[in-house]
């Protein structure tokens, strides 16, 4: 193994996503509110521009899953956000595969943007300290807690 692998474009069968749809989606909340709040603990975020979160309303579909996470950041951790009371500030959808890319450091949000893979709505000034913020993680940092991560 030559620890490169490259994630493939690909969209799951449209029957995935509506079977995914019909399923709970709080599961889905509370694991990406956990890796959030991990990322926190081990001061992989920008503590700079945490404050810029406060109170804000994110949600995350997989398009071709089905799947969607909505949470906030309050009081210093991500929490999820079970039924919406309104619109998010931010929203991001993309299929399965696009945030794959995006979490492997493959592809950055502005290509994946600007070729349609990933859409991102609301307050574009939030988007981009989110984007910043992602840009920000020390993946080495991060992959030498994860003894799986290194090859």
């Amino acid at each position: 193994m030559n620890g490169s692998f490259t994630i493939p474009k690909f969209r799951l069968p449209t029957f995935v996503a509506s079977l995914g749809r019909k399923l709970p989606q709080w599961p889905h909340a509370l694991a990406l509110v956990g890796g959030l709040n991990a990322a926190l603990k081990m001061n992989l975020l920008p503590e700079s521009e945490l404050a810029l979160l406060e109170d804000k309303l994110f949600r995350v579909r997989v398009l071709d899953t089905g799947g969607e996470a909505c949470y906030t950041y309050r009081n210093g951790l991500f929490r999820p956000v079970f039924s919406l009371q309104r619109e998010p500030d931010l929203a991001f959808a993309a299929n399965l595969s696009a945030y794959l890319q995006l979490l492997a450091r493959q592809e950055d949000p502005d290509t994946l943007f600007f070729s349609r893979e990933l859409e991102i709505t609301g307050d574009t000034e939030l988007g981009l300290v989110v984007k910043n913020m992602l840009d920000a993680v020390e993946w080495p940092k991060f992959s030498a807690r994860l003894p799986l991560l290194r090859h």
